[in-house]
């Protein structure tokens, strides 16, 4: 059974699932508050990765990509729910509370709360609307959400940095970048996005740091990474093609004989 994602109100999402269930990657194009109900994910994203266990709440930043697994608990359930923190309400939020930041200040500490009484009295009053006790107005809707922003800030003031920064990104080094992130199968305009670049001048950037298209070199670096997992490490191709950004094992199969004229058995 595949995992079922439901908008309960305009910014809430509920994911629900009774088997382990790979997600797909993602672009995390607005800040999103998390709570774990039940089971485990297990995310992944260029840093590294983490696992948000039960009774964990996670302040997710916004333009980063990121792929998940999802783990059912013992009783055999995967429940997640989450709040978006989007541009206009807190660009709203900050002008009506007067917040404006003189610079920016990246922040180092982990995302990570444990559930303190407060933020777990908060996503408990969500249950009404996903068990479907209750229907929240368009007002009530925007109130949880300030309410959410009001939680965070209380609980760290340091994360104004980080919910009211409206930089645009900045234009980053391109070939670390996609060292890092290649095995995340996103589109061009992600890349593009991620990178602070429009989808033109990233195409024009990637020519001349690569020498080559980004489709390309998104291709031959997976099947380098593919072929160096085959022989050195003696991982079987269905352990890891999902890992470097292929959407099914016989896509990666054409792909890697065409490139080295071989197959995997052959090797």
């Amino acid at each position: 059974m595949e995992a079922k994602s439901e908008i309960i109100f305009d910014k809430l999402v509920y994911s629900c699932a009774f088997e382990k269930y790979r997600g797909h990657e993602e672009f995390i194009p607005e800040h999103f508050l998390g709570f774990q109900l039940s089971g485990e994910t297990h995310a992944f994203y260029a840093d590294g990765n983490v696992v948000i266990k039960e009774n964990t709440i996670v302040l997710v930043k916004k333009n980063q990509l990121i792929r998940t697994i999802k783990y059912p608990s013992k009783s055999g359930k995967y429940q997640f729910v989450s709040i978006t923190l989007d541009n206009p309400v807190l660009r709203q939020y900050a002008f009506e509370n007067k917040i404006a930041l003189r610079k920016h200040r990246e922040i180092k500490q982990k995302l990570f709360f444990e559930a303190d009484d407060f933020l777990s009295a908060y996503f408990l009053s969500l249950s009404p609307y996903i068990n479907k006790t209750k229907e929240a107005t368009p007002k009530l809707a925007e109130l949880k959400i300030r309410e959410a922003i009001e939680l965070l800030l209380q609980s760290d003031p340091d994360l104004k940095y980080v919910l009211f920064d409206f930089s645009e990104p900045y234009k980053i080094d391109l070939k670390e970048f996609m060292n890092q992130n290649y095995m995340f199968n996103v589109s061009v305009e992600a890349f593009a996005k991620l990178t602070g670049r429009s989808i033109s001048s990233f195409k024009r950037d990637f020519a001349k740091t690569f020498n080559t298209t980004p489709k390309k070199w998104l291709r031959d670096k997976r099947l380098d990474e593919a072929m160096y997992r085959i022989k050195q490490k003696k991982e079987k191709p269905a352990d890891f093609y999902l890992d470097l950004g292929f959407e099914n094992l016989s896509h990666f199969y054409y792909a890697f004989k065409q490139k080295f004229g071989i197959t995997t058995s052959e090797i």
